[in-house]
Formats: C-alpha cells, sequence, structure tokens
C-alpha cells in the first residue's frame, strides 16, 4: 500500500510513532528487521555479570515500553476504525463526482468562448491579411521602380564606359533583382528580367573589347589603365567566369609569341636553349609588372596564371623533346638540364615567397594537371641519373671487393688503410677510409636528386644504396673479417699473437658498427625528403642486420687470436703428470703465460675498439674460452691419482685462481659488471668442487660419496662415473664405489638428477677453436645502437657514439636458454664404451 492510499491521519500517526529523538539513544527494539538478534540485545542490557544484579530494573523499564507501545496501537486501531467509516468514503466519492462534473462543465464554457471570440476577431484577421498584401505589393513595386531606374542609369553608364560606377549600379541590380526571381511569370517582371540578362550581355561584348584594345594596345582605341582597373571591378560583379575568360585571354595573348619561338622543331625549342626560355619569361614578367600587369586588381594574381601557363607549355616542350632524344641523353645534359630548371623555379619561388608547387595549385584549370612542375618532366629520364650513380659505386668500392674484381688483392682494403699510417704523425684510421667515402657519396648523391625529384627517383636512389651497403657488408667486411686460408698454420707452442690481424678484426667492428649507425641516420634523411606515399617503404634494417653480422664475425676472428694465444699454455696444462707433483711453490708456469699470452691480446685490442659495447661482448665471450679450454685440458691431463693428493689440488687451486684473479679485472673498471663477476665467480666455483671431489680419497667409500653429494649435488649415476674416471679409479674399485654410490643417493630424496658435469665432455678436443660455437654465459648480443646524435651530418670523421649494451656473462636474456661454462660440451661417453682407467 502507497502512503497515497492512507488517509493523511494514518500518515501522520505512523510518523509519529517512528520518529526518533536524534539527541537521544537509538532503542534497540526499533530496529525489528529480518535480521533482529535477540542475544545482541540481551548483551547490550547485561554486558556483563555485575549488571544481572539490575535484571529487575531492566524488566520494569520493558514493561512500561510495552504498556506505551499497546496504547498507542489502540488509538491507532481507533483512528483506523474511524477512517473506514463506509458513509464518510461515500461521501467523500460523491464529492469527486461533482468535482468532475463542475470541470467537464468550465471546459464546455471554454469551448463556447473561444468560438465567440474567433467570430469576433474574423473581420480584423480579414484587415491585417489585406494590410500584409498591401505593404507586400507597395514594397514590390517600389523596388521594381527602382530596378528599372537602376537598369536605365546602368544603361547610360555603360554607354560613357564608367566602368567604376557600372560596377556599383551593376551590383545593385544583381542584388535587387533577387527579390524577383520568384515572380517572373508576371508579365512586367518577365520583360525586366530579359532587360538585366540583355544588359549584362552587352556589358560582357564591351568589356571583351576594351580588354583586346588595352592587351593589344591599338592605337586607334586608346584604353587607359584605369579604365581597365575599373572594368575588372565589373568582371567581378558579372561572375567568376568572366574574370577566368578575361584572364585565359590575357594569358594566350601574352605567351603567343613564346609558343611561335621556342617551337619544338626549331633550334631555339631544344633542350639546350632551356635557359632561353627562362630569360624570355622573366623579360616578359617584368614586363607585365611594369604595364598592363598594374591594370589588374591583385587578387586577380595574373602573375600566377602567365606562369602556370608557362610551365605548362613548356612541360610538354620538354617532354616532347626528352621523347625524341631517348636513349641519347647523357647525364651530363640531364644534370644541366634539371639544374637550369630548379634554379629557375626556386627564384620564382623566392620571388613571390610561395611554394613553386602551390602557385601551381592556386591557379589550377580544369584542362591542365595542378601542381606538376616543369622538372616532373625530367622524372621519366632520372633512370639515366640512378645507373649513373650505380657505375660510380661499382668503381669506387671495386679495389675494396674481395672476390670480385680485385682477386689478386683479396685485402686492399684493409691493407691499404693500415699502409698508408707508416708516418707516425698521423694517426691510424678509426674506420676504413671506404666506408666515409661511401657515406660521403651517399649523402651528395641524395641531397642532388632531392634536389631533381622527391618522388620514385629518389625512392630507386634509395634502393641503389642499400644495395651498395649489401655489397660492402658481404664483399668488404664480411671476407676481411674471416681468417685467410693462406695462413700458416701455428705450432702448438707459438704463442705469439698476429698483431695486423687483430687490428684489422679492431678496425673492421668500428667500421661495421660506424655503418650501420650511420645507415639509419641515411634512413631518417631519405625519410624527411621523399614524398609521402614512399615513407612506409623506406627501410635500412635488412642492411643494419649484415654490419651487425659483420661485428659478430670480427668479434670472432679476435677470439680466434685470443685462443690461439692461449693454446700453448693450455697444452702445457694438459700435458701435466699431476702424479709427481710432491710440493708446492707457487703457480705453475703455465698460468703465468697463459695471464701474459691473454694480457697482450686484450691491451692490444682495448684502445683500438670504439664502442665499449663490443669489449663487453668479447670478454664475455673471452672468459667463457678461457673457463672452457681450463675444463679441457684439467680433463685431458687425468687420471688425477690420489697419492700426494692434497699437493694437487693446492697446485690446480692456485692456478684456478691466478686463471680467475685475471679474469677479474681484464675487462677494467669501466667495462667490468657485477653480472660478469658474478658468473664468473659462479664457474670457478664449481671448478673448485670439481677438483676437490676429485682429489678426495674413496676411503671410505661413504665419506667420498657423501662428500660428492655435498659439492656436486646430484643423484646422477653417470656424472659420479665421470668422477672417477678422471680420479683414474680402477674398474673393480668402481664397480664397488657405484654399487654404494646406488645405495645410498636412493635414500637422499633431496639430490637432483643432473648437475653441472651432466654436460662435461670426458674426450674434449686437444685444440681447435671452441669460440666458433660458443656462447657466452650471459648470452650477450650485439644490439644496435640508438643514434643519439646525427653522423650522417658529419660523414667525414665518424665518431661512433651510443648506448652500452652492458653483456654480461652469467646472466642471459628473458627467453634465452641458460648456459654454464660446461654448456658446450657435448659429446658423453657412454658407460657401456668407456675406456678402463689406468691405475
Amino acid at each position: 500500500m502507497y502512503c497515497g492510499d492512507l488517509p493523511h491521519e494514518v500518515i501522520l500517526s505512523i510518523q509519529r510513532v517512528l520518529e526518533i529523538n536524534p539527541t537521544q539513544e537509538v532503542d534497540p527494539l526499533d530496529g525489528l528487521t529480518e535480521n533482529f538478534s535477540a542475544i545482541d540485545i540481551l548483551n547490550n542490557f547485561f554486558p556483563d555479570e555485575a549488571s544481572l544484579a539490575h535484571i529487575e530494573v531492566v524488566n520494569t523499564q520493558l514493561a512500561e515500553t510495552q504498556a506505551e507501545f499497546q496504547k498507542e496501537i489502540d488509538l491507532l486501531q481507533v483512528d483506523l476504525k474511524a477512517n473506514q467509516d463506509p458513509e464518510r468514503m461515500t461521501m467523500i466519492q460523491e464529492m469527486i463526482s461533482d468535482l468532475l462534473g463542475q470541470m467537464s462543465r468550465i471546459r464546455e464554457k471554454a469551448t463556447e468562448s473561444e468560438a465567440v471570440v474567433r467570430n469576433i476577431t474574423k473581420d480584423i484577421q480579414v484587415l491585417d491579411l489585406a494590410k500584409r498584401n498591401l505593404t507586400s505589393s507597395m514594397t514590390a513595386m517600389k523596388r521594381l521602380q527602382m530596378l528599372i531606374n537602376a537598369l536605365t542609369q546602368l544603361d547610360g553608364l555603360i554607354q560613357e564606359r564608367k566602368y567604376g560606377e557600372v560596377s556599383q549600379t551593376l551590383l545593385a541590380v544583381k542584388e535587387i533583382s533577387e527579390f524577383f526571381k520568384d515572380y517572373t511569370s508576371v508579365p512586367s517582371v518577365a520583360r525586366v528580367w530579359k532587360h538585366i540578362k540583355d544588359v549584362q550581355t552587352k556589358l560582357r561584348t564591351q568589356l571583351d573589347q576594351d580588354f583586346d584594345a588595352f592587351f593589344v594596345q591599338d592605337s586607334t582605341k586608346q584604353i587607359k589603365a584605369s579604365t581597365i582597373s575599373e572594368a575588372c571591378l565589373v568582371a567581378d560583379v558579372i561572375g567568376t567566369d568572366v574574370r577566368a575568360h578575361t584572364i585565359d585571354r590575357y594569358v594566350a595573348l601574352e605567351l603567343k609569341e613564346y609558343r611561335r619561338i621556342f617551337r619544338t622543331n626549331d633550334e631555339a625549342g631544344q633542350l639546350d636553349n632551356l635557359s632561353r626560355r627562362f630569360a624570355w619569361f622573366r623579360r616578359l614578367l617584368q614586363s607585365h609588372e611594369i604595364e598592363q600587369g598594374r591594370a589588374f586588381p591583385s587578387e586577380w594574381r595574373v602573375s600566377w596564371h602567365l606562369l602556370a601557363k608557362f610551365v605548362e607549355i613548356t612541360r610538354d616542350h620538354v617532354t616532347t623533346l626528352l621523347t625524341k632524344i631517348g636513349s641519347s641523353l647523357t647525364v651530363k645534359a640531364l644534370l644541366d638540364d634539371v639544374q637550369i630548371t630548379t634554379e629557375f623555379e626556386a627564384s620564382i619561388a623566392k620571388k613571390w615567397a610561395t611554394p613553386f608547387q602551390d602557385i601551381l595549385k592556386a591557379t589550377d584549370a580544369s584542362h591542365s594537371q595542378p601542381g606538376r612542375t616543369i622538372t616532373s618532366a625530367f622524372e621519366p629520364q632520372m633512370s639515366i641519373f640512378i645507373d649513373a650513380q650505380d657505375k660510380v659505386l661499382a668503381d669506387m668500392l671495386a679495389p675494396h671487393r674481395k672476390g670480385k674484381s680485385n682477386k689478386s688483392q683479396p685485402r686492399a682494403s684493409v691493407e691499404s688503410s693500415q699502409g698508408g699510417n707508416e708516418d707516425n704523425s698521423s694517426p691510424p684510421p678509426v674506420v676504413l677510409p671506404s666506408s666515409t667515402e661511401l657515406f660521403y657519396f651517399y649523402a651528395q648523391s641524395l641531397e642532388q636528386c632531392a634536389k631533381l625529384s622527391t618522388g620514385q627517383p629518389l625512392f630507386e636512389l634509395a634502393t641503389l644504396h642499400k644495395k651498395w651497403l649489401r655489397i660492402y657488408a658481404d664483399e668488404v667486411l664480411a671476407p676481411n673479417a674471416k681468417k685467410p686460408t693462406t695462413a700458416i698454420v701455428r705450432v702448438s707452442t707459438d704463442s705469439r699473437v698476429d698483431v695486423e690481424s687483430l687490428k684489422q678484426s679492431c678496425l673492421l667492428i668500428n667500421t661495421a658498427d660506424y655503418c650501420q649507425t650511420t645507415a639509419l641516420e641515411l634512413e631518417k634523411k631519405y625519410c624527411e625528403k621523399i614524398n609521402g606515399e614512399f615513407k612506409e617503404k623506406i627501410t635500412f634494417q635488412v642492411e643494419c642486420d649484415l654490419f651487425v653480422s659483420s661485428i659478430s664475425a670480427a668479434i670472432a676472428a679476435l677470439l680466434r687470436e685470443f685462443e690461439a694465444a692461449c693454446d700453448p699454455c693450455f697444452a702445457t696444462m694438459s700435458r701435466s703428470i699431476w702424479s709427481s707433483v710432491n710440493q708446492v711453490s707457487g703457480q705453475s708456469p703455465y698460468s703465468d703465460d697463459l695471464v701474459k699470452a691473454a694480457e697482450q691480446v686484450v691491451e692490444l685490442i682495448k684502445p683500438l675498439v670504439e664502442q665499449k659495447k663490443y669489449l663487453r661482448n668479447f670478454f664475455d665471450k673471452a672468459c667463457s674460452v678461457i673457463l672452457v679450454k681450463f675444463t679441457n685440458s684439467l680433463v685431458r691431463s687425468r687420471p688425477l691419482k690420489e697419492i700426494e693428493s692434497n699437493f694437487i689440488l693446492l697446485q690446480l687451486l692456485i692456478d684456478l685462481q691466478t686463471v680467475k684473479a685475471y679474469l677479474t679485472k681484464m675487462p677494467g673498471e669501466a667495462l667490468i659488471t657485477s653480472t660478469y663477476t658474478r658468473a664468473m665467480t659462479k664457474t670457478t666455483t664449481r671448478l673448485e668442487a670439481l677438483l676437490k671431489v676429485i682429489v678426495t680419497p674413496v676411503d671410505p667409500p661413504e665419506g667420498f660419496i657423501l662428500n660428492y653429494t655435498l659439492l656436486i649435488g646430484d643423484a646422477s649415476f653417470s656424472n659420479f662415473q665421470k668422477i672417477l674416471d678422471l680420479k683414474g679409479t680402477p674398474k673393480a674399485v668402481q664397480n664397488n664405489l657405484l654399487d654404494s654410490f646406488l645405495t645410498i643417493t636412493s635414500t637422499k630424496t633431496d639430490l637432483e638428477s643432473t648437475s653441472f658435469l651432466s654436460s662435461l665432455d670426458m674426450d674434449p678436443p686437444a685444440t681447435g677453436y671452441v669460440g666458433g660455437s660458443l656462447i657466452s654465459p650471459a648470452g650477450s648480443r650485439i644490439s644496435l645502437p640508438s643514434a643519439s646524435e646525427s653522423l650522417f651530418a658529419s660523414l667525414s670523421t665518424p665518431t661512433p657514439s651510443g648506448p652500452s649494451t652492458g653483456s654480461t656473462i652469467g646472466e642471459g636474456r628473458p627467453g634465452d636458454q641458460k648456459r654454464e661454462v660446461f654448456s658446450d660440451f657435448r659429446r658423453f661417453v657412454s658407460f657401456g664404451l668407456r675406456k678402463d682407467s689406468v691405475a
């Protein structure tokens, strides 16, 4: 039941009962809802045991409250019975019926009153309509009279050629005549309308005659410039078509002589006389601005129309002449003609401080090609320019390309760059001079082509530049980064460093980095200058990737030399007889030689590589090379007998610490990172654990196996077998130890199934480059730098710069497979084919 259905007295009573004084405490019994809880109310009344003593007081209060509620309920029931009296309800319904009847009678009276009022005002409305019609008729008559008077006045002004007044009068006639556009069916209005059209036709004819007389400077009919200026105002009033017609007639008369003199089948109209065309037009433009041009209003831009028509005629002539010449057109003639044309267009644009194409578009005509310049006629022939650039680049790089045109001198590029620095006064080159020459030529050709065209020819030039960048990467940098096949193979005891090879590799790294960075700048330059439809197609990413590959190849060459310098030291280590070691006096001679050999290579290449990130990449891999070959040499020098094992362990640990100490400082303070140090320490720690397990006595077996599980941490049967092989444990003893190992590890569920020993190769190669397939523990990669400065703006002396990659050892990129020092030993020796160790 809604509140509107209850009597007003009932509503007031309910509100009085439910009303709560905000200043008093809320009675908990007022909240009787579905969530009512008697326990909560009792807890409020009796919060503790002491309050139970007041139970009689609370009971009395509740009884009083109940009595009050009952009294209110009784009163409400009495009121409800009084309000539900049937006689009272009947009386109310009768009162409502009377009210509805009164409203109906009022509505009828209002309708009758409206009809009376309408009848009274009927005559007044007729009079108002008549008044409006009379006013409109008088206004129309006055305007018609004004129109007739204006036409009469206009006829006289036209005969006297008072064009200044004609323009004002004609404008007034056209404005007034717009009022009678809907009344042309009236005979008198139709006659006036026809008179207006006749006057405009007569005026057009007269204007044409006067304009023609002024254009040709007719001596029999002298027309003043002021008269023509006023006539232009009349032409604007008549319509824009009259203005366009007048300008076209003037432009055609002015360029009539140009068409006659510079016909394509005459000598003057040939391409070698292109400058004469432009000189002729400049004289025409100067004459126009001094003489006839002053008569035209500035908003007509007659000079622009003269230029647009001249461009259209000249462009058609140039297209015809180029078609006739065909393949006999030389690059010099093409560039000279385009240069002359672009200079003319630039001078016109500078004269009016408006882009040349905008001038042409502003004077667009339906029969012309808007915005097309004269130079656009040369675009189909720009392939000659592109072919010439291709030939120049081929000749430029011919001395530096390996296996092509310069087979007798396969390394001419590098050798020439280094051989030219015999004078100590000149510093060695940072990059190959051929690279700076290449990009300097690119900059020149790009600017030259952009002046000629920013459309398809510029896109074709970009394609050509990309082609020669790929050739430079594939045939100049990549072959020089590879080790020559004719090089003399070193003997294992030869630790001499090939200084020239190291310098060559560093030079190639700098050159490739410079090339890929400058190629990105070249891409930006193209995107700035080329038309919008080609911007999305310009990308040099493929070429940049090739230069990055060249950098990787050069770093691999450095690693080959680094490994070759260290190989004799590791060969000495692998031939060591550890069973004869009975005292320790310091690090082994081979470890000192190893540090010296590695330091010789590192100190040589550090100042030669410009980008520090590539040095970090090299140090990542060089660290892996040393640790891998140290492990290989240790495996090849087995068996590590248990006799005097403490001396063996101490000697190997000293040697390992010597290598570790050098690796720690090898990159230098500026290049070393925490991840490099952490990963190297992790690897050397594993090697130390391996050494400690190897030299641990096998008796008692339980102690040996427990030591293995603590240091290695796996339950791998094959890994335990590798330790026994390295120790040189006899076959019989091995079988007992393997049985004990299986028994003990079967109870240790916390052991892993694999460890770093799982990838240990028990038959490593004695020699050979492990860096070729070696991936540094950091998974370091060479990434493209973000060019922070415009390298392409200054091509003479490259200054490669960019953020360091922070490539380190020990932690790879997300998604890369985690590598350890032993991850490159993939060859496993099966248990069945394992050789018996010599006791």
